[in-house]
């Protein structure tokens, strides 16, 4: 069975288990960005906080750019890791607007893809992951994001090699897999690994990707 096979088997399933998720109104492309550094290590919910805190206080992404720094991370402490994220938002901010003349993202939807990802990680603090984010949330772009999730799982399961890296494993499963899957199975992974594939203890016994997991194949060797 090669990557692709077995890639449209575990989507198959996980949608079968989870449903096909629905599209999320997309945000603007500054705000996702913002959006995504301010998950980093966090759970949804306080990313929220964070996030909606700063657009309450702050007219526009050029008064957070401005703001005194300590005011910023005062605003987005409900996030966590306020005194990293602060200074790094202000500065992917600052590097936008030096390097375009404006705070706006929107170019991005005219170069290739490869070279918006290039374009993006080259701002301080935005790894393939955040380019990713944004490229798939915020355009529609065909990226696949890699999260601490989606990584753990296509590991055991064998879609990845166990040496390949977080910042690997994008362009890996996007050459080995069709972009019309990539949305799905990109939250349907991230739902998995929250309930069932867990970083320890994963619940085996239920899931419903067994019979294609490579983890689960080597548990049952080492029973045997």
């Amino acid at each position: 069975m090669n990557l692709a096979e077995q890639y449209d088997i575990v989507d198959n399933r996980l949608k079968r288990k989870y449903g096909e998720p629905a599209w999320r109104q997309h945000l603007p492309p500054v705000d996702e960005l913002v959006s995504t550094i301010l998950s980093q290590s966090t759970s949804d919910a306080n990313r929220d906080k964070g996030f909606y805190a700063l657009k309450e206080r702050y007219a526009d992404w050029e008064s957070v750019m401005h703001a005194p720094a300590a005011d910023i991370i005062e605003t987005i402490r409900p996030a966590g890791l306020a005194n990293q994220k602060g200074p790094r938002i202000q500065a992917a901010l600052r590097t936008i607007y030096v390097q375009r003349g404006e705070l706006s993202l929107d170019f991005l939807n005219d170069l290739s893809l490869e070279e918006a990802k290039a374009w993006l990680v080259n701002i301080n603090g935005v790894g393939p992951k955040t380019a990713a984010i944004i490229l798939l949330f915020a355009f529609n772009r065909p990226a696949f994001p890699v999260d601490t999730h989606v990584h753990r799982i296509t590991q055991r399961l064998g879609l990845i090699g166990p040496k390949v890296t977080a910042d690997k494993a994008h362009d890996l499963l996007e050459n080995g897999t069709r972009p019309d899957t990539y949305y799905a199975m990109h939250l349907n992974l991230i739902r998995h690994g929250r309930e069932t594939c867990t970083a320890r203890q994963p619940k085996c016994a239920a899931c419903v990707l067994q019979d294609v997991c490579a983890y689960f194949q080597e548990k049952i060797k080492i029973k045997d």
